[in-house]
């Protein structure tokens, strides 16, 4: 593959890319690769755009952005949920997996189905 060249805007932030005409070609004609996908049992679940949103924009788990969603800080749902700011925070870690009762106990202060908070 040659060299890809890109063209600037006035601050020096790239704005197009020149492909050669044979990548160009591929990529039009939708020369895809086949990725395997199997189904989860939340593949069905719907979360709102602006709590989506708050998850991308914030780079943070999607029960932290749930949280954030509905304007509590962790104090205030350890006050809540009558634990510690720290337990929130690790329930919060994007590799945390909270127990099901923790799951519900947020599911009902974020007014939302616990399968929402489910990554």
């Amino acid at each position: 593959m040659s060299k890809i060249q890109y063209i600037h805007d006035a601050s020096g932030e790239p704005q197009f890319v020149v492909l050669p005409i044979a990548e160009y070609e591929r990529l039009r004609n939708n020369h895809w690769e086949s990725v395997h996908y199997e189904a989860g049992e939340n593949d069905d679940e719907k979360i709102p755009h602006d709590v989506v949103s708050v998850m991308v924009e914030q780079s943070v788990s999607l029960i932290a952005a749930w949280r954030i969603y509905r304007g509590f800080s962790q104090y205030d749902v350890a006050e809540k949920l009558g634990t510690t700011q720290s337990a929130v925070s690790q329930w919060e870690s994007v590799s945390s997996k909270p127990q099901k009762k923790t799951r519900e106990k947020l599911a009902a202060l974020y007014h939302c189905r616990q399968e929402q908070l489910s990554e």
